[in-house]
């Protein structure tokens, strides 16, 4: 089951570009400090939708006794921003805002008009006003608790669901008293799914907000929010932009210096009687009387301090950053004595890189998670039901790696049995190797060990044994009965 729903994922990360969505998300969360997934069921291609989202636009809504922490899930999530207007087609300033929003389940809902117009939800009734179940749900008489079990946790029923609002203001209706969480939605337009339900609290029919939010450090303890790479180095990369400005002017004034002349003819405009601006160019001659000079201004010391003060700077960034020189590319390598000198000088760096993955490991489990079960909750094809597997996102090498000295280690350990295949294979897989499945890799390997195969059979004597390790399938024991020719009389 585990090697099918991998199998599944890695499909569905096919389709929805999930590398190229993991890039975007993190080119944002280094930057901004955070990152904001979406997730979101379509039914019409029958899968999981991925979006990744400006984190300016997110806004989580904390219970009023609870505490703010990374740890936490909000229990209201809403996405705003501003719609502008649009003369064409005559469209007002806008204002959208999608909410996602635990709370208890509900009776069943339908498509229905409001006295303005507008389509909205509308709950279902029985003539005797018991309110009408969706399919799977059940009513607790005693305590009046619609409860529901998801596939992912059978035996256990759940009170709570998830709903979706997704609605439009137009930025007239709204006063300067009203707040973002808590917008008037007698004045709202509710958008539609592309299968035509209403989006006005629409019953997701899972017990999670399909969001993830990915912060770039781990956040301090009460917070919520990372904070971004660049936030220590802010006032190095200011200095950095005004001394490039600098050296920009200064190479001007080297490239094409500024030259005082004394004793010299210029050209005099006939119809003002003043001497024409005079600039220097290739083959320019000028004549000078006997005690004329000329005066050039060299700016190249101060260019070259400038470009002193330009590495300086990135030092000084490579240092508070913890990228190290050696990761940012401008360290010398012919500078380094050995590979290990290599790997110190690149040990801030590691610690950052593993503190970074430290925050976004469990997001990316969360988020795997919410894959599995958004597609349960669907009913996909070929999705088992059941509890979500564990499943995890693999980082490859982020420095470089001796790919030859790990093969001659790995060759070497497991040749000399202190060390498995299994983990051999893992290793080369780590450091680069195109290995896609380590179990199929070492089944490869497996079917062509033909020495360790007779090793084997010396050892047990067991025929199975030695063709399950082969990859071969089992022969059947039983003896065949072979027929004889008449003996003669």
């Amino acid at each position: 089951m585990a090697l099918a729903v991998q199998d599944k994922l890695r499909a569905w990360a096919e389709k929805e570009l999930l590398p190229l969505r993991i890039q975007q998300a993190e080119r944002t969360a280094i930057l901004l400090g955070d990152a904001v997934y979406s997730l979101a069921w379509d039914p019409a291609k029958r899968r999981v939708l991925l979006r990744t989202w400006d984190p300016g636009l997110y806004f989580p809504e904390w219970p009023k006794d609870g505490e703010q922490d990374g740890a936490e899930f909000p229990m209201r999530v809403h996405l705003a921003w501003e719609l502008p207007e649009d003369k064409r087609r005559g469209l007002k300033a806008r204002l959208r805002r999608i909410t996602y929003e635990l709370g208890p389940i509900a009776p069943a809902s339908r498509r229905g008009t409001a006295k303005n117009g507008n389509a909205v939800r509308e709950y279902i009734y029985a003539d005797d006003g018991e309110p009408v179940l969706s399919k799977g749900d059940s009513l607790n008489g005693d305590a009046g608790v619609i409860t529901r079990t998801y596939p992912w946790a059978p035996g256990r029923q759940t009170p709570c669901t998830c709903y979706l609002t997704d609605a439009e203001w137009e930025l007239d209706d709204l006063k300067y008293a009203d707040f973002l969480y808590d917008l008037p939605m007698h004045k709202a337009t509710y958008r539609a799914r592309s299968d035509g339900e209403v989006l006005d609290r629409l019953d997701l029919m899972v017990d999670f907000i399909p969001l993830v939010h990915v912060t770039n450090s781990i956040p301090a303890s009460g917070e919520h929010w990372g904070k971004p790479t660049v936030a220590t180095v802010l006032q190095a990369l200011d200095e950095l932009s005004a001394t490039d400005t600098d050296s920009s002017g200064a190479s001007a004034t080297t490239g094409s210096p500024i030259i005082g002349l004394a004793g010299a003819r210029l050209p005099i405009d006939r119809a003002t009687g003043q001497p024409l601006p005079v600039k220097v160019r290739a083959g320019t001659v000028w004549q000078l009387n006997d005690n004329g000079r000329m005066d050039i201004l060299d700016t190249s010391a101060q260019l070259a301090e400038l470009r002193a003060r330009v590495d300086h700077i990135l030092d000084r960034i490579a240092a508070n950053s913890r990228l190290t020189a050696a990761g940012l590319g401008t360290l010398d390598p012919t500078a380094l004595p050995s590979g290990y000198a290599l790997q110190l000088a690149l040990g801030p760096l590691d610690s950052l890189v593993a503190a970074m993955r430290l925050a976004r490991t469990h997001k990316y489990a969360v988020l795997l998670r919410m894959v599995q079960r958004l597609h349960q909750a669907g009913q996909a094809e070929g999705w088992p039901a059941g509890e979500s597997l564990p499943a995890r996102l693999i980082w490859g090498p982020h420095t470089p790696t001796d790919r030859a000295a790990v093969l001659d280690e790995v060759v070497k350990a497991v040749c000399a049995g202190i060390m498995s295949m299994e983990t051999g294979v893992q290793m080369l897989q780590d450091v680069g190797y195109p290995i896609k499945d380590t179990q199929k890799e070492i089944e490869l390997i497996q079917a062509r060990s033909f020495e360790a195969a007779a090793r084997l059979a010396d050892a047990t004597g067991d025929n199975a044994a030695v063709r399950r390790h082969l990859g071969l399938s089992d022969v059947g024991t039983e003896i065949t009965s072979v027929p004889l020719p008449p003996s003669p009389e």
